[in-house]
């Protein structure tokens, strides 16, 4: 502020200073006013660089760089986290698993006796080429009552009796808890129901809604009385049982008729209309358990694979959505 006056009274003082007495003669002329105004420009140019400068409000550019600054130091540090820090990948549960996992990894049982005739293992075969694994006791029928009385947990149980001896008596007695209590699945072959209809087995076939009709004389033609059933289609479909081979020559197996006390539905027969007698293959107790009543030997091989294929694959199905959490 004194700097201000000063500037303001200059020019008076060069004024008297000229006018006094004895002074020197003047030297040019020299606009005052000029010289006043421009040495306050140069006063306000230094108080203005004494200001601080002020921080720029943030553009949207500005404001999108920023961020983008952040977010690069917070990938860095994740990247830089101990893995140690992250949680376990822990393995999938039970019923996390799929069932393709479930089917490969389930534990089977097999009697199958046409080993001892001797004829081809057709299910042996069967499992060999499905990849799944199994515990095969062929026509040992003491080895497949300790099997069954075993602590191990069997997911499906196959009796393949075509052989004229045959799986009877006590042997229901314990199969038959393991499907109606635990949800077992079963795949039986056998041509002599009529033999033991009034046994031990009477037990689960009741509770599936099946019987003994009669006896089948002759190896004939046997038709899909359901044709889009899973059995005939998955995972494979059009095979035939309409041609047959005939090896045994003493019966061509055994008719069962439905008695509806369960949920037992005839799949194939000897005739095509009758779709609740004159069965040969059936399905019961939520598609866990097969019963054919027909010798395999006496089909063409391939139709037959591929008939246990579905046969393992359906009741395997159901059994793991039967038992998953």
């Amino acid at each position: 502020m004194k700097k201000l006056l000063w500037f303001a009274i200059l020019p008076l003082l060069v004024a008297l200073a000229c006018n006094l007495p004895g002074a020197p003669s003047p030297a040019p002329a020299v606009d005052a006013t000029k010289i006043a105004l421009e040495l306050q420009a140069t006063a306000l140019s230094l108080q203005l660089t004494q200001v601080p400068t002020l921080p720029l409000a943030p553009t949207a550019d500005t404001t999108k760089a920023a961020l983008e600054a952040q977010a690069t130091q917070f990938s860095a540090q994740k990247d830089d986290t101990p893995t140690a820090q992250q949680p376990p990948t822990l393995p999938p549960t039970p019923a996390q698993a799929s069932m393709e996992e479930r089917i490969q990894n389930a534990k089977i049982l097999v009697y199958e006796d046409a080993g001892a005739i001797p004829l081809r293992e057709w299910v042996k075969d069967t499992l060999d080429v499905m990849g799944l694994k199994y515990l095969h006791v062929g026509d040992r029928i003491g080895d497949f009552m300790s099997a069954l009385n075993s602590s191990t947990p069997w997911d499906l149980i196959i009796v393949a009796a075509e052989s004229r001896s045959g799986v009877q008596g006590e042997f229901w007695d314990v199969i038959t808890p393991k499907v109606t209590s635990q949800d077992t699945a079963l795949i039986v072959e056998m041509w002599y129901l009529s033999d033991i209809a009034n046994g031990r087995i009477q037990s689960l076939t009741s509770r599936c809604g099946i019987q003994f009709q009669k006896t089948r004389g002759e190896v004939e033609s046997i038709y899909l009385l359901e044709s889009t059933h899973p059995v005939f289609s998955t995972p494979n479909s059009g095979f035939s049982l309409t041609n047959y081979f005939g090896y045994w020559n003493d019966k061509g197996g055994d008719y069962l008729r439905l008695t509806g006390s369960g949920d037992a539905s005839l799949l194939a027969g000897g005739f095509l209309r009758e779709k609740s007698s004159y069965g040969l293959l059936a399905n019961c107790l939520e598609g866990r358990v097969i019963f054919q009543t027909f010798s395999s030997h006496d089909y063409h091989q391939d139709d037959m694979q591929m008939l246990w294929e579905n046969y393992i694959i359906n009741t395997l199905t159901n059994h793991f959505l039967a038992t998953q959490d």
